[in-house]
């Protein structure tokens, strides 16, 4: 089964690593003023896959980590990425917000 999530029902997104700062810290910043820049009123919170919370309804996280965080939390919307800057699913993502669709997990 897919999750989905309509991006008007997202309040916060987690944005999980491994260990939860450097580029994940400025990877979660940029997405931020991503959102902010377009007008999305959306928090970005970063934290290691080891702690994305249990009611967590969207994370980015790395292709990498995308297994070790279905396991954890496996009614999440989950969008992975491979480039902790300037990834297309980023730019896809604020577009999604920006329209108010429905997204669902990949990966």
């Amino acid at each position: 089964m897919t999750n989905k999530i309509a991006t008007t029902d997202v309040s916060l997104i987690w944005f999980a690593c491994e260990a939860g700062a450097g580029s994940s810290l400025m990877s979660a910043r940029s997405l931020q003023k991503k959102f902010k820049k377009a007008g999305v009123d959306v928090e970005v919170k970063h934290c290691p896959v080891r702690s994305v919370p249990e009611d967590a309804q969207l994370v980015l996280v790395h292709q990498g980590m995308v297994k070790q965080l279905v396991e954890r939390v496996p009614d999440t919307v989950v969008l992975p990425y491979k480039m902790f800057l300037n990834d297309p699913i980023f730019d896809q993502l604020v577009k999604a917000f920006v329209k108010g669709v429905v997204i669902a997990s990949r990966g």
